[in-house]
């Protein structure tokens, strides 16, 4: 049976970086109390004329070329988004016309945070159906358009950013070797978007609201994330017959440095195994665990034959976690 993983990894973020100085004027707070409750140094803003499915083609562009793979190759291309570039099409669409990956099917998913694994569970099952091909799976946020610069709760959390990952045949015994996902609709009104959709469409009113800004709440989100990193994690283990000490890096999602930190203490997770990237991009959403992944990668942090935990906890709330066993980026086992 083929082994599927992943052939290469890239990333991108914007050119301007938005530090605590600035958002601190809006907050009127100071900025080293941004840095004290966050552990984030900065985030990266969208130029005026770059939407998510830009940022998307920039780090798939890099992915691709890890991967020694052409675009014109892939047979699937999965976005996951929260902040696409229309409410329709998807958002996916337009980064294959980017890439000029003609002959891939297209499409977004919208698990917020949780959005990359969800689309590699996708990518993997699509591709050990058809027992061929190449995939590619992109996490993209402009999150910067739908700040409230004045909400102390989300402006200086979230980033704009994109990673992605091209996966494919990969030599047997390494690759993905399970995702394990989950939701809880129960919990949806946690992190939002209010307006601007089908239950509240966009008029004067709601602009006038500020509807259209993220809102979160806070303090529901801080006892969610242990609960849902503890099961995500908890559960792909036990279903491997693993414990933590056999894992070689964790990769989570970043939703900032500071909660990290505070979760790894929790959970037992030595800091020298834990992929922390959130200073210098704050919270990128779907796009968090395939650049924290590249950035791994490039930094020498994965050689072959490392466990890799990917675990992730979103808007919806959803959540899921991958175990992967490493190999080189680039080695195409086909």
């Amino acid at each position: 049976m083929t082994a599927w993983g992943l052939l290469g990894t890239g990333a991108y973020a914007p050119a301007r970086a938005a530090g605590n100085a600035e958002l601190a004027a809006a907050l009127d707070i100071d900025p080293q109390r941004i840095l004290d409750s966050t552990g984030i140094l900065e985030r990266h803003r969208a130029g005026a004329t770059e939407a998510a499915s830009d940022l998307a083609a920039r780090a798939a562009e890099a992915a691709l070329e890890r991967a020694g793979c052409d675009a014109a190759d892939l047979d699937l291309l999965v976005v996951g988004t929260s902040t696409p570039d229309e409410l329709g099409p998807a958002t996916a669409c337009r980064v294959q016309a980017l890439l000029g990956a003609r002959r891939a099917v297209a499409f977004d998913i919208g698990a917020a945070c949780s959005g990359y694994l969800f689309g590699l569970k996708v990518a993997r099952d699509w591709l050990a159906a058809t027992g061929r091909g190449r995939a590619l799976v992109v996490g993209a946020e402009v999150y910067s358009r739908f700040l409230d610069p004045t909400d102390r709760a989300t402006a200086v959390l979230f980033g704009d950013g994109a990673g992605a990952s091209v996966v494919g045949p990969v030599p047997a015994g390494t690759g993905i070797e399970s995702v394990r996902l989950g939701a809880d609709g129960t919990r949806a009104g946690s992190v939002l978007i209010p307006a601007g959709g089908s239950r509240r469409p966009a008029d004067p009113g709601t602009v006038r609201e500020g509807a259209h800004r993220i809102r979160m709440d806070a303090p529901a989100i801080r006892r969610a994330f242990p609960e849902l990193f503890d099961r995500a994690i908890g559960e792909i283990l036990a279903a491997h017959g693993l414990k933590l000490d056999d894992i070689d890096l964790v990769v989570p999602h970043q939703p900032n440095p500071r909660t990290l930190r505070r979760y790894a203490e929790h959970a037992g997770i030595p800091r020298d195994r834990l992929a922390v990237i959130g200073e210098r991009l704050g919270n990128i959403g779907a796009a968090s665990i395939p650049a924290a992944l590249a950035a791994a990668e490039a930094d020498g942090r994965l050689k072959d034959g490392d466990r890799v935990l990917l675990a992730a906890v979103g808007a919806g709330l959803t959540w899921g976690s991958a175990l992967i066993t490493w190999t080189r980026p680039g080695k195409d086992s086909a």
